[in-house]
């Protein structure tokens, strides 16, 4: 996370991943609770990746193939 690229992908991975949470009941009341504060990212980030899935969706895929063929 060092660099501009890096810290986009990080961002992807994190939404994608909070997204993912949202979809597992267990880890949703665990992890997704709170609304506020630190532990509010998590949720915040779940909102993100549910409501703007195609746009999520489409970085991921000019992400990688920035990854893979032009870095």
């Amino acid at each position: 996370v060092y660099s501009l690229d890096g810290i986009l992908v990080f961002g992807l991975l994190f939404v994608c991943t909070c997204a993912y949470f949202k979809k597992v009941p267990r880890l949703k009341t665990w992890l997704l609770s709170e609304k506020k504060g630190v532990w509010g990212v998590f949720y915040k980030a779940a909102v993100i990746g549910t409501r703007l899935h195609a746009a999520v969706a489409i970085a991921c895929v000019v992400m990688a193939f920035y990854v893979l063929f032009i870095k």
